[in-house]
């Protein structure tokens, strides 16, 4: 029984002392910062889409510190007070910027969540308020957009079409499931629901996870 203890007592001392734990983690920050806003009717959090992208990418970024952001808004029917949440997202990106300055972060965003992603991304988008500042765009590795409303859709709840900001488009990945009619022209209904099952989820992490720098400690 003594050796037992002894053995879990270090293994438990060698998961507290892993080296994916970079210089970030190391000053109370997280080496990455996942921004995520939910979709329309999901209760607060990130949502079932969202945690399906945040589980595929903490798998591809084991050993590293990832710390998760729900972006804060009432995700109802109507476009109005869903842009309250551009300013959770855009605060709390300055906030990590300011204070965790080698944090790197992921943007992303579902359905109408991916619409607020976009907005926060553009100067002076459409007039809305509180969007990021462009000297935020270096601080952002990916955005992640899954299932993001077309213009058509967006001009259908009386909202402005999503135009990403020039800092943050060639870091963007948009995806659209075939026949989703949120973000399409398409009329099959499930897919817009079918982004963890046809892959788009782990598509989209693999994207992100390559754009973000491997820290100096990261295992190989």
């Amino acid at each position: 029984m003594a050796r037992i203890l002894t053995a879990v007592g270090l293994w438990g001392c060698t998961l507290l002392s892993w080296p994916g734990a970079g210089a970030a983690a190391a000053s109370g920050c997280p080496d990455v910062d996942v921004v995520f806003a939910r979709g329309t009717g999901e209760p607060p959090g990130v949502g079932w889409m969202g945690q399906q992208f945040v589980d595929a990418l903490r798998w591809r970024l084991w050993g590293r510190a990832v710390d998760v952001y729900p972006v804060d808004f009432p995700a109802v029917p109507e476009f109005g007070p869903t842009a309250a949440g551009i300013g959770s997202a855009a605060g709390h990106v300055r906030d990590m910027a300011a204070g965790c300055p080698d944090t790197q972060m992921v943007l992303g965003g579902y359905s109408r969540g991916a619409a607020l992603i976009g907005y926060a991304t553009e100067p002076g988008a459409a007039g809305l308020a509180a969007p990021l500042p462009p000297e935020a765009a270096s601080r952002v590795a990916a955005v992640v957009l899954l299932g993001k409303p077309s213009d058509a859709f967006l001009a259908s709840i009386g909202a402005p079409p999503v135009l990403l900001g020039p800092g943050y488009a060639a870091k963007t990945i948009d995806l659209c499931a075939p026949g989703d009619p949120v973000c399409s022209a398409g009329g099959d209904g499930a897919a817009h629901a079918a982004y963890a099952d046809n892959g788009m989820t782990a598509q989209a992490a693999d994207f992100a996870a390559a754009r973000l720098t491997p820290s100096a400690d990261q295992p190989i």
